[in-house]
């Protein structure tokens, strides 16, 4: 219960100021990040003191739980480790008076303390190795992430030994699945070891850039495109080991009427998971090793060579010709690309050089699943975005549409 007016402890009248402000009517002429920031980080040290001095009285153990985190966490709703945070910074700040005051009044960040209050507690034995005022200094001059570097720097020149057992330890925890979720798209849960992180950074940023004018993603849809390129270049390149004697490559089965777009047929079929769409499936078999298998009665009859759409020559001559990515400003390169057939070949297109263009992961999917359509004209390619479609009943001459 809130007690306001005489005779109310100083947490009332803190409690009843904060009520006050919430309920104030919003200006937002007077809204100030940094001096609400600064309030919640100085009530935030206020907090680890008052939990520091819970766990010194034990009260934890009246209520018969064994640890103060723990009773804090479901007094105060909060997780474990959040309450052993504050605890832990309740107690160093005992014992670093510069620190907690420059906390108290704005001068640092919580998480910046927090930093600070953990490196000490870390160093144990070798305490006299943390000079207060050096590292108060970095917490003023520098960001969290980089006050996080300085204080892992001085934790591997303090004790080496340990620092590389903790880092095998947080090895340890890699992990990495894929699940199949019911609408056939792939859920990705992980925790990625330092050295794979930044691997995975270094290999995405380039790839996941705004691709032009034209480019509506997210940063997340953008990051998970570069996912896909990364995927898709490493299968081409056929350096993978093999699996069942082959290069490791996308199934899809599907039905010559699918492949002639014959209405009515049903969606093919992604190996690993559920149907796909004609569209997707059109520009997966546009560059794709076409296996011919035909069934009786649902019984294998016969099962034909597996043949490229697109032949090695004709993919030399195209790697000749457009040199990458024909899409206007893409800078993919040749070998992140693959063949587009302006007409569909499982609609009569001619697989022949003409017919075709390369394009990066991003605009081939543009091309199909994104409506765009692609215009042939003499040895010109034109790009038109779905609003500029122009349907004619007749082609003129020297004209192709897309698939």
């Amino acid at each position: 219960m809130l007690m306001l007016g005489e005779g109310g402890t100083p947490l009332d009248e803190v409690l009843a100021a904060i009520r006050k402000y919430q309920t104030r009517e919003v200006d937002p002429m007077d809204d100030d990040l940094k001096r609400l920031r600064c309030g919640i980080d100085g009530m935030e040290s206020e907090f680890s003191a008052m939990a520091r001095r819970a766990q010194q009285s034990g009260e934890h153990l009246l209520s018969g739980t064994a640890t103060a985190a723990t009773w804090i966490s479901r007094t105060c709703n909060m997780s474990v480790t959040a309450a052993a945070d504050r605890l832990r910074v309740g107690e160093q700040l005992e014992s670093l008076p510069k620190v907690a005051a420059a906390l108290s009044s704005g001068e640092i960040g919580y998480q910046s303390a927090s930093l600070l209050c953990h490196l000490r507690d870390w160093l144990g034995e070798k305490q006299e190795l943390f000079d207060e005022e050096e590292m108060l200094g970095h917490a003023r001059d520098y960001s969290v992430f980089n006050l996080r570097k300085i204080c892992n720097g001085a934790k591997h020149a303090a004790d080496p030994d340990r620092f590389f057992e903790e880092a095998e330890a947080d090895y340890t925890r890699r992990r990495l699945h894929i699940t199949v979720m019911p609408d056939g798209t792939y859920a990705i849960d992980g925790v990625l070891s330092p050295e794979c992180g930044a691997a995975a950074k270094t290999a995405f940023d380039p790839l996941s850039r705004p691709r032009g004018p034209e480019d509506g993603r997210s940063g997340g849809q953008r990051t998970h495109d570069a996912f896909v390129e990364v995927l898709h270049h490493a299968m081409d390149q056929g350096t993978l080991p093999r699996r069942n004697g082959v290069r490791p490559h996308i199934t899809v089965t599907t039905t010559l009427e699918a492949l002639k777009g014959e209405v009515g047929v049903p969606p093919s079929d992604l190996e690993f998971g559920l149907p796909i769409s004609s569209k997707t499936m059109e520009r997966l078999a546009c560059d794709s090793t076409v296996s011919r298998v035909l069934l009786a009665d649902s019984m294998v009859m016969d099962v034909g060579r597996a043949t490229r759409v697109t032949s090695a020559p004709r993919r030399r001559a195209l790697r000749a010709r457009d040199k990458g990515c024909r899409f206007p400003g893409c800078d993919r390169p040749v070998n992140w690309t693959s063949a587009h057939h302006v007409i569909f070949w499982g609609r009569g297109g001619p697989n022949k050089v003409a017919n075709e263009v390369l394009l990066c992961h991003y605009h081939h999917r543009l091309v199909h699943e994104g409506g765009w359509q692609v215009i042939k004209a003499g040895r010109e390619f034109r790009f038109l975005p779905p609003e500029q479609f122009v349907i004619r009943r007749a082609r003129a001459p020297g004209f192709r549409w897309a698939a």
